[in-house]
């Protein structure tokens, strides 16, 4: 079955799902937009037509938020949103717990227990078991484990077998990802550790939040076109939840502005 096809169907199974999305995001970026976007909108409207299926309200709202918009962008979440997929798979898109990036950060904090800047399979069919159980959802042990590999495969963008933050930060909605705009704006390691130098001011081997504002301050002017000076707040506050009691240490920081591994 192509992933056409499985527009047409009442109900969605989360592989079916995977494969929608790998189809549509045709240059692997971790995004629906442009011609993307456009071409999902069109197939979609067609293969419910043929199915002999009415839009859901939750697919018209959609079709008539992006389908004249030629810079509109989606993500998974937004996807799974319009999409009737399998009722416990969709609740990792919709939990309440990852309403907002600093949520995220501090799940991230919790589920990446070895610190190691990465959060592998076993970690994350502990953040997927958790999430089911507050939603009150028990699941077999083989489910969980087939959710945890499309899971990978999905969000897992230069397939080493585990996620990086960026990469699990795809389960938040495109607007409330403030990572993507930290893309356009990291550093090579040697620049990162200058930096860390220089914004440590008293040399205590990690950063507080008066060093992140300063620091945060000196890239939005840099980098006037990624980031927006007014969300400086948001940024701080998302930043800091991946602080040590409010120490901000090289290979946390490292997660969002260093563009390789120390």
């Amino acid at each position: 079955m192509t992933a056409e096809t499985h527009l047409q169907g009442v109900e969605i199974s989360a592989a079916q799902f995977f494969e929608i999305w790998h189809h549509y995001d045709s240059d692997g970026n971790g995004f629906m937009d442009g011609k993307e976007l456009q071409n999902f909108i069109q197939e979609l409207q067609q293969a419910r037509k043929k199915a002999g299926l009415d839009l859901t309200p939750e697919m018209k709202a959609f079709v008539d938020q992006y389908g004249k918009s030629t810079d509109g962008k989606i993500g998974i979440v937004e996807l799974a949103q319009v999409l009737p997929t399998e009722e416990n798979f969709l609740l990792f898109f919709r939990c309440q717990q990852l309403k907002s990036s600093e949520d995220f950060m501090q799940t991230w904090r919790k589920y990446d227990s070895d610190h190691s800047g990465f959060i592998d399979s076993e970690e994350l069919k502990s953040f997927l078991k958790d999430l089911l159980q507050k939603a009150n959802k028990q699941i077999e042990d083989s489910k969980l484990s087939e959710y945890t590999e499309i899971m990978l495969r999905m969000f897992d963008a230069n397939n080493d077998g585990k996620l990086e933050l960026t990469e699990l930060a795809r389960l938040l909605p495109v607007q409330e990802n403030f990572l993507i705009k930290f893309q356009g704006v990291k550093m090579c390691a040697k620049e990162f550790n200058n930096a860390f130098e220089m914004y440590d001011q008293d040399g205590n081997g990690y950063i507080d939040e008066n060093e992140l504002d300063a620091l945060l301050k000196d890239l939005c002017e840099k980098n006037k076109k990624e980031l927006d000076i007014t969300n400086l707040a948001t940024y701080k506050k998302s930043i800091m939840a991946l602080s040590d009691g409010g120490k901000l240490y090289r290979a946390e920081l490292a997660l969002i502005l260093c563009a390789e591994e120390n």
